[in-house]
């Protein structure tokens, strides 16, 4: 065997996700299309790109509604959003992550920062949580003149899918242990969130070197013991019917349901349809319908 057919390797095989070659390529396998930044037609919603650290790469792709330009005076709810892909694939630039938070940053009238975190397995698990924590505290020093100007850091709201999801939720319990300096956070949407397996996860224990099993909250976190204590008041919890995830998320929804929790949780669940459906086909009713929730829970607590 010569050294190139040698370096072309597959060491590692996670389909649909990736393929580790034995050089240390990474090959991904889905999500890797882009889409610029600019003004959406359809929407009028406007987004740029911002670098928060140079060194890692960490950023966000920020949204602003037609409705802060007409509004000088008056903040809007600022909603931080996680992207899925299982830690290791996908980005906010993806095509169909952009027409997601275009119409949601259009319905809710929010001010949207859609955060760039590293993938493993290049940047292995906790690197992702990290890099999501450091776009809160960006977002909370006031550097960025969009947050400044139309962000309202006192009505802020997380959200993320699938493992996205997962991160919000770590976020959230990290500033509910350390403070949630300079914002205050009014409530939180996991779209059909990954909360691990009650199996061996082979690709999980690729990405996450440290993983710590069935104790390690940060994955299995429906069994953390301080999950009463999370700091949000408000939470909306999206299932489907077909999803591989389902009876994780449900599980997450009883243990913080049934935890001592002092806040409000809401899951609804979509029959017949699948893993993160409304990003695969956003035109369909039921895609519709689940923005309109997940708008309508947004303008909730901004409209009290």
């Amino acid at each position: 065997m010569d050294s190139t057919t040698a370096a072309n390797e597959v060491v590692h095989e996670f389909l649909p996700l990736l393929r580790v070659y034995k050089d240390g390529r990474i090959e991904r396998l889905l999500g890797t299309e882009t889409t610029p930044s600019g003004t959406d037609p359809r929407t009028t919603v406007q987004s740029k790109d911002v670098t928060i650290n140079a060194q890692t790469g960490v950023a966000v792709r920020l949204y602003l509604p037609p409705a802060a330009a007409s509004s000088a005076t008056k903040k809007l709810p600022l909603l931080i959003y996680i992207h899925g892909g299982a830690f290791c694939v996908c980005t906010p630039y993806n095509p169909a992550y952009h027409h997601h938070l275009n119409a949601v940053s259009a319905a809710a009238n929010v001010v949207v920062a859609s955060v760039h975190y590293r993938l493993a397995p290049e940047h292995p698990l906790p690197a992702a949580y990290e890099d999501a924590w450091e776009v809160l505290q960006w977002a909370a020093a006031g550097p960025e003149p969009w947050l400044n100007s139309h962000a309202d850091l006192n009505t802020v709201f997380l959200a993320g899918d699938s493992a996205g999801a997962n991160i919000a939720h770590n976020v959230a319990m990290r500033g509910t242990m350390e403070g949630f300096t300079g914002l205050t956070l009014q409530g939180m949407v996991l779209l059909h969130p990954y909360f691990g397996s009650d199996k061996k996860d082979e690709l999980l224990e690729f990405l996450y070197p440290s993983y710590g099993g069935f104790e390690d909250f940060k994955i299995h976190s429906q069994q953390d013991p301080k999950l009463s204590e999370l700091g949000c008041p408000r939470m909306l919890i999206f299932l489907s019917e077909k999803d591989f995830l389902r009876e994780r998320g449900r599980s997450y929804y009883e243990a913080l349901k049934n935890s001592g929790w002092k806040g409000k949780v809401e899951m609804v669940e979509f029959e017949g349809e699948d893993h993160v459906f409304h990003l695969f086909d956003p035109t369909k009713d039921k895609s519709v319908d689940l923005v309109k929730q997940f708008v309508a829970f947004i303008s909730q607590r901004s409209q009290l």
